[in-house]
């Protein structure tokens, strides 16, 4: 990724995978199955936090400080599916 773009929405989704869009017009989805054994992320296997996911600056949010950098969520990302939308 050559510039920094910022997350414009977020929707969480089954099995731990975000639906997010981002500045640019890409939606893109990224897996937190891998985060979810690491802290501070390990609070989200509970789907209650998980779905809590909100945009906050330009990156995904939840409860008790928990955040992801945007270019962490777009380099670890793959672009949606038209079959997924």
């Amino acid at each position: 990724m050559n510039e920094l773009l910022d997350v414009v929405r977020v929707e969480p989704n089954e099995n731990f995978f975000l639906k997010l869009e981002f500045e640019n017009g890409e939606v893109r989805v990224f897996d937190m199955n891998p985060l979810l054994m690491k802290k501070p992320f390990n609070s989200l296997q509970e789907k209650k936090i998980f779905e809590c996911a909100t945009v906050n600056h330009g990156t995904v949010v939840w409860p008790d400080d928990i955040d992801i950098a945007p270019e962490t969520l777009y380099d670890f990302s793959r672009p949606l599916k038209p079959s997924e939308e």
